[in-house]
């Protein structure tokens, strides 16, 4: 798959509010399907399961197995290879601009 395509992955993945707060759950330690449900008391356990799909087809999730149990891991590499490469330099940028106003009102 190309990388262009794989942005598209993720970015639909962070495009909804529900899959971000997934991966707000997941980010201090991995949760096993029934505790994010848990969490998500307004979905059905299907409509969990789904956004997880989309989560893992975007790389943002890694399930594993234990027992009868699927526990869900946050991969925030491809979260960081968003930033490094859309945020970072538009930040850059930014700062800089800020950087020039800054000198140009002390002068």
């Amino acid at each position: 798959m190309s990388s262009e395509s794989e942005n598209n992955l993720i970015f639909k993945a962070l495009a909804s509010p529900t899959r971000r707060g997934i991966l707000d759950r997941l980010r201090d330690a991995p949760l096993t399907t029934g505790d994010l449900c848990g969490r998500f008391p307004e979905l059905d356990r299907c409509t969990v399961m789904q956004h997880l799909k989309v989560l893992e087809a975007a790389g943002l999730v890694i399930a594993t197995r234990r027992g009868r149990e699927r526990w869900n891991h946050l991969n925030s590499m491809p979260i960081k290879q968003i930033h490094d490469r859309w945020i970072g330099p538009y930040a850059e940028r930014a700062v800089s601009v800020l950087e020039r106003l800054k000198a140009d009102l002390e002068a």
